[in-house]
Protein backbone atom coordinates (compact mmCIF):
# COMPACT_ATOMS: atom_id res chain seq x y z
CA UNK A 1 0.00 0.00 0.00
CA UNK A 2 1.60 3.42 -0.85
CA UNK A 3 1.98 5.87 1.89
CA UNK A 4 0.22 8.83 1.72
CA UNK A 5 2.23 12.18 1.35
CA UNK A 6 2.24 15.24 3.89
CA UNK A 7 3.18 18.91 3.94
CA UNK A 8 2.46 21.10 7.18
CA UNK A 9 2.73 24.49 6.37
CA UNK A 10 2.93 27.20 9.54
CA UNK A 11 2.33 30.86 9.36
CA UNK A 12 4.90 32.60 11.06
CA UNK A 13 3.79 34.83 14.04
CA UNK A 14 2.02 38.01 14.62
CA UNK A 15 4.64 40.83 12.97
CA UNK A 16 5.14 44.87 14.17
CA UNK A 17 3.46 44.90 10.50
CA UNK A 18 0.75 42.75 11.00
CA UNK A 19 -0.23 44.87 14.04
CA UNK A 20 -0.22 48.01 11.56
CA UNK A 21 -2.11 46.17 8.76
CA UNK A 22 1.02 47.10 6.22
CA UNK A 23 1.89 44.57 3.30
CA UNK A 24 4.60 43.29 4.28
CA UNK A 25 6.35 40.84 1.67
CA UNK A 26 10.16 41.25 1.60
CA UNK A 27 10.63 43.79 4.43
CA UNK A 28 12.46 42.01 7.72
CA UNK A 29 9.68 42.84 9.63
CA UNK A 30 10.68 42.05 13.67
CA UNK A 31 8.06 39.43 15.44
CA UNK A 32 5.82 41.78 18.11
CA UNK A 33 7.02 38.82 20.56
CA UNK A 34 10.15 37.00 20.07
CA UNK A 35 9.72 34.66 22.70
CA UNK A 36 7.03 31.72 23.44
CA UNK A 37 5.84 27.96 24.03
CA UNK A 38 7.12 25.05 22.09
CA UNK A 39 4.11 23.69 20.47
CA UNK A 40 2.72 19.79 20.32
CA UNK A 41 2.51 18.12 16.56
CA UNK A 42 1.58 15.45 14.93
CA UNK A 43 5.39 14.35 13.51
CA UNK A 44 8.80 14.71 15.36
CA UNK A 45 10.25 17.59 14.13
CA UNK A 46 14.27 17.83 13.32
CA UNK A 47 14.21 19.92 10.58
CA UNK A 48 12.23 22.93 9.63
CA UNK A 49 12.27 24.71 6.18
CA UNK A 50 11.13 28.33 5.59
CA UNK A 51 11.40 31.40 3.87
CA UNK A 52 14.75 33.31 4.59
CA UNK A 53 13.23 36.45 6.25
CA UNK A 54 13.87 36.82 9.96
CA UNK A 55 10.03 36.77 10.90
CA UNK A 56 9.85 32.94 9.88
CA UNK A 57 13.55 32.36 11.45
CA UNK A 58 12.01 33.16 14.70
CA UNK A 59 8.66 31.43 14.64
CA UNK A 60 10.67 28.58 13.86
CA UNK A 61 12.81 29.23 16.96
CA UNK A 62 9.71 29.42 19.10
CA UNK A 63 7.71 26.25 17.88
CA UNK A 64 10.32 24.23 17.02
CA UNK A 65 13.64 25.03 19.49
CA UNK A 66 15.77 21.98 18.53
CA UNK A 67 14.73 21.42 14.94
CA UNK A 68 17.36 22.72 12.21
CA UNK A 69 16.05 25.66 9.93
CA UNK A 70 17.21 25.42 6.42
CA UNK A 71 15.91 28.75 4.46
CA UNK A 72 14.96 29.00 1.24
CA UNK A 73 14.21 32.64 -0.50
CA UNK A 74 11.83 30.50 -3.02
CA UNK A 75 9.67 30.61 0.36
CA UNK A 76 9.36 34.01 0.30
CA UNK A 77 5.77 36.08 0.72
CA UNK A 78 4.64 37.99 -2.40
CA UNK A 79 6.73 40.99 -3.05
CA UNK A 80 4.74 44.17 -2.79
CA UNK A 81 6.42 46.31 -4.54
CA UNK A 82 5.64 49.78 -4.10
CA UNK A 83 3.18 48.83 -2.10
CA UNK A 84 5.14 47.29 0.76
CA UNK A 85 4.67 49.00 4.28
CA UNK A 86 1.38 50.71 3.10
CA UNK A 87 -2.07 49.75 4.30
CA UNK A 88 -5.38 49.61 2.48
CA UNK A 89 -6.11 53.04 3.38
CA UNK A 90 -3.19 54.13 1.59
CA UNK A 91 -3.73 52.67 -1.29
CA UNK A 92 -7.21 52.00 -1.54
CA UNK A 93 -7.79 55.40 -4.46
CA UNK A 94 -3.90 53.77 -6.40
CA UNK A 95 -6.02 52.26 -9.85
CA UNK A 96 -2.87 49.95 -10.02
CA UNK A 97 -3.85 48.86 -6.65
CA UNK A 98 -7.15 48.18 -7.52
CA UNK A 99 -6.01 46.18 -10.63
CA UNK A 100 -4.18 44.00 -8.45
CA UNK A 101 -6.56 43.29 -5.98
CA UNK A 102 -8.96 42.37 -9.08
CA UNK A 103 -6.65 40.33 -10.78
CA UNK A 104 -3.36 39.10 -8.75
CA UNK A 105 -2.36 36.45 -10.95
CA UNK A 106 -1.79 38.34 -13.77
CA UNK A 107 -1.29 41.91 -12.07
CA UNK A 108 1.45 42.67 -10.13
CA UNK A 109 2.00 45.66 -8.09
CA UNK A 110 4.45 48.77 -9.25
CA UNK A 111 7.80 46.86 -8.79
CA UNK A 112 6.48 43.49 -7.47
CA UNK A 113 5.27 39.79 -8.67
CA UNK A 114 2.32 38.51 -9.65
CA UNK A 115 1.14 35.70 -8.18
CA UNK A 116 2.06 33.29 -11.17
CA UNK A 117 5.83 34.52 -10.22
CA UNK A 118 5.09 33.49 -6.82
CA UNK A 119 3.59 30.10 -8.09
CA UNK A 120 6.86 29.48 -9.92
CA UNK A 121 9.26 29.74 -7.18
CA UNK A 122 7.09 28.64 -4.53
CA UNK A 123 6.40 25.68 -6.47
CA UNK A 124 10.10 24.82 -7.20
CA UNK A 125 10.90 25.08 -3.67
CA UNK A 126 8.26 22.83 -2.37
CA UNK A 127 8.51 20.17 -4.81
CA UNK A 128 12.04 19.71 -3.68
CA UNK A 129 11.07 18.84 0.48
CA UNK A 130 10.55 15.34 1.65
CA UNK A 131 7.80 13.84 3.12
CA UNK A 132 6.17 15.21 5.94
CA UNK A 133 8.18 17.95 6.34
CA UNK A 134 7.38 21.45 8.00
CA UNK A 135 7.63 24.56 6.65
CA UNK A 136 7.27 27.90 7.92
CA UNK A 137 6.27 30.77 5.82
CA UNK A 138 3.94 33.41 4.89
CA UNK A 139 -0.12 34.24 4.27
CA UNK A 140 0.66 34.49 0.70
CA UNK A 141 2.49 31.38 0.28
CA UNK A 142 -0.26 29.49 2.39
CA UNK A 143 -3.36 30.66 0.08
CA UNK A 144 -1.17 29.87 -2.64
CA UNK A 145 -1.05 26.50 -1.64
CA UNK A 146 -4.78 25.81 -0.83
CA UNK A 147 -5.69 28.04 -4.01
CA UNK A 148 -3.66 25.44 -6.26
CA UNK A 149 -4.17 22.21 -4.06
CA UNK A 150 -7.85 22.20 -2.20
CA UNK A 151 -11.36 21.20 -3.70
CA UNK A 152 -13.13 23.92 -2.04
CA UNK A 153 -12.98 26.90 -5.12
CA UNK A 154 -12.42 29.59 -3.09
CA UNK A 155 -11.09 33.00 -4.03
CA UNK A 156 -7.45 33.70 -2.85
CA UNK A 157 -7.97 36.52 -0.53
CA UNK A 158 -10.76 34.73 0.92
CA UNK A 159 -9.13 31.76 2.71
CA UNK A 160 -8.57 32.65 6.53
CA UNK A 161 -4.28 32.38 7.36
CA UNK A 162 -4.48 33.41 10.85
CA UNK A 163 -0.61 34.05 12.48
CA UNK A 164 0.92 30.89 13.62
CA UNK A 165 -1.70 28.39 12.15
CA UNK A 166 -0.66 25.35 11.10
CA UNK A 167 -2.36 23.54 7.57
CA UNK A 168 -1.62 19.72 6.88
CA UNK A 169 -1.94 19.29 2.84
CA UNK A 170 -2.06 15.20 2.27
CA UNK A 171 -2.12 13.44 -0.86
CA UNK A 172 -3.02 9.37 -0.71
CA UNK A 173 0.93 8.97 -2.51
CA UNK A 174 3.69 10.50 -2.88
CA UNK A 175 3.04 10.30 -7.09
CA UNK A 176 -0.46 12.10 -6.71
CA UNK A 177 1.96 15.43 -5.23
CA UNK A 178 4.39 15.38 -7.97
CA UNK A 179 1.50 15.61 -10.37
CA UNK A 180 0.12 18.19 -9.08
CA UNK A 181 -3.16 17.18 -8.06
CA UNK A 182 -5.73 18.41 -5.66
CA UNK A 183 -5.21 17.18 -2.12
CA UNK A 184 -6.90 14.47 -0.64
CA UNK A 185 -7.48 16.44 2.71
CA UNK A 186 -6.41 19.85 3.91
CA UNK A 187 -7.05 20.60 7.61
CA UNK A 188 -5.74 23.72 9.41
CA UNK A 189 -3.92 21.56 12.47
CA UNK A 190 -4.72 22.31 16.39
CA UNK A 191 -1.35 23.56 17.75
CA UNK A 192 -0.61 22.50 21.27
CA UNK A 193 1.59 24.94 23.64
CA UNK A 194 4.28 22.36 25.35
CA UNK A 195 3.67 22.84 29.36
CA UNK A 196 6.53 21.95 31.29
CA UNK A 197 5.25 19.24 34.49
Amino acid sequence: MARSYRLFIVRHLKTTANEKRQYCGWTDCDLLATQGDAIEFPIEVEQVYGSDLKRTRQTAAIYFPQAVFTEDPRLRECHFGDFEEKTYEQLKDDPDYRQWLDDPWQKAPRNGETLEQVKSRVLAAVHELPNEMVVVTHSGVIRLLLDLFSKDQKPFWEWNVQNGSAWQFEWADEQQWKEGKPCTSISEEPITAKRST
